[in-house]
């Protein structure tokens, strides 16, 4: 099925259910400790979360290698005064 027709028939089965009174509403509140219970889950395993900030680190180091390649070749395209 092509992404925009499933995306009508998704958009009548919630409308539908809204209207029935079956789908489940968050409020602000509900969200929040939804959020937070995910949250606590995932920091809970601590080699997980090394493994997300060693590759955030290196991501990191690998974009300012390729920022300081770019104005490297800017300084050498500028004319010269």
């Amino acid at each position: 099925m092509d992404p925009d027709k499933l995306r009508v028939v998704c958009a009548r089965g919630g409308q539908t259910a809204h209207a029935l009174g079956r789908a489940h509403r968050f409020s602000a509140e509900k969200a929040s400790q939804a959020g937070k219970k995910g949250g606590a889950t995932v920091s809970a395993d601590r080699s997980h979360m090394a493994e997300i900030g060693s590759r955030g680190g290196k991501a990191k180091k690998g974009y300012r290698e390729r920022q300081a390649v770019r104005c490297q070749a800017k300084a050498e395209q500028a004319p010269s005064a």
